[in-house]
């Protein structure tokens, strides 16, 4: 390792001697070119085909409508504007058009792929995000991203550094694809485990009858039939007399609700819109868009500040009655339920939707209320099981991209050196 300077810039750090620091804009340019008509059919990518952190690219089933997309040629490096999406970069491979929502640079003082590394760096993302602006969808401020300093090494360590992180990067990539199968795989299970106890019960050997349900199938003899909105209230009037606009309520942006679980967060009461989502305690949520619905965002709303709180306007609400309520949360994590539901979704592209009359009219086995504390007690279990080997593999995860992030950002700045 040579010798050390300080870069000056609070991101980047201390650098190598011989490598220099300029404005973003003095490195590259910056493309804004709208695609027409006349210049043929092009490829399109949005956001959602590229993955964050990583730089590679998926295919979807998407149908786009092109006004309003930008050009990209080959060897231009796009950059998500949106503050969710700032860490998507892509080196683009061939001539296409893509989402207005990204940003795209070109003519670069060296290696597009190093700039590809650079832009992905944790510390980079990091002081662009610091320049969002707007309140529901922030984004980069490109005037600022311009005037970004950032770290130029010599043309050929570019080369030999992007080389190393191709490779180095590739190699975590396929551990952390292993990985999130084997997540999958787990989530499948358990799945199907809940799926089979509340269709078919955990009792041995009894007789079963026909649900006239198609998608249901044969359930326990003893067993009915009845809908959602005969055993719970279906978005409940929720009281709200006793709070005032500077109560502290809890506040669960869409992000927040998991998969059976929530994450605590608070908000001040008069600080929230109108146009949100209330539950009291021991309601259920789960959403009601793609693809969140389908990634099993529902929860049991307990232990709230106030008792009460507010959620994105994209959840359903159920306010269990004559039912457990694990039970109830049990039989809407189903798989018979989710697909059917799937598909009756409505909408356009990425906001498709389960309907409210879907929801309230949809079927559901029922059983007396000591059997359905005994299902829910077995699934209890055996999710508690299953949920601590997927908290472990996640935490994989985390300790994996949170390596590569590291690496990127020791290696774009200097910190540590592509050895010959």
């Amino acid at each position: 390792m040579g010798k050390m300077k300080d870069s000056g810039i609070d991101w980047i750090g201390d650098i190598p001697q011989e490598w220099n620091i300029k404005k973003l804009k003095f490195s590259c340019k910056i493309r804004n070119e709208k695609y027409t008509e006349n210049k043929g059919k092009l490829d399109y990518f949005g956001l959602e085909n590229i993955v964050s952190w990583n730089g590679k690219y998926v295919k979807s089933e998407n149908i786009y409508d092109l006004s309003g997309a930008n050009l990209c040629y080959k060897n231009d490096v796009v950059f998500g504007k949106l503050r969710p999406y700032l860490a998507k970069t892509f080196l683009v491979d061939y001539d296409r058009c893509c989402s207005s929502e990204f940003a795209i640079f070109y003519d670069f003082i060296g290696n597009p792929k190093y700039y590809l590394y650079l832009f992905t760096s944790q510390g980079f993302v990091e002081k662009v995000n610091n320049s969002t602006y707007g309140t529901k969808m922030p984004r980069a401020n490109i005037e600022f991203i311009k005037n970004i300093f950032i770290v130029i090494p010599p043309i050929d360590k570019q080369q030999r550094i992007a080389d190393f992180l191709d490779k180095k990067c590739e190699e975590i990539d396929n551990i952390i694809t292993r990985t999130k199968a084997t997540i999958e795989e787990y989530k499948k299970l358990k799945q199907s485990i809940i799926t089979q106890a509340v269709t078919k019960g955990i009792r041995k050997n009894r007789p079963m009858k026909d649900s006239g349900i198609q998608w249901i199938g044969d359930i326990p003899q003893e067993w009915n039939i009845s809908k959602v909105k005969y055993i719970s209230a279906f978005q409940p009037i929720c009281d709200t007399s006793y709070l005032n606009n500077e109560s502290v309520i809890t506040y669960t942006p869409m992000e927040y609700i998991k998969n059976g679980y929530y994450i605590e967060n608070d908000a001040i009461f008069g600080n929230l819109s109108s146009s949100l989502t209330p539950y009291m305690n021991g309601d259920i949520v789960i959403a009601k868009v793609t693809p969140c619905f389908e990634n099993g965002n529902i929860a049991i709303m307990d232990n709230l500040s106030s008792n009460f709180g507010l959620g994105s306007s994209e959840l359903f609400v159920l306010r269990p009655q004559n039912i457990n309520t694990k039970f109830l949360f049990y039989w809407l994590q189903n798989k018979k339920f989710i697909d059917v539901a799937c598909s009756t979704m409505t909408g356009t592209g990425g906001l498709k939707r389960v309907s409210p009359y879907f929801m309230k009219n949809s079927p559901i086995c029922i059983t007396d209320i000591a059997e359905q504390q005994e299902i829910v007690s077995y699934l209890d279990e055996k999710c508690s099981e299953i949920d601590k080997l997927i908290q472990k593999k996640e935490q994989l995860l985390d300790e994996l991209e949170n390596y590569k992030k590291s690496l990127i950002y020791e290696y774009v700045t200097g910190k540590k050196e592509v050895l010959s």
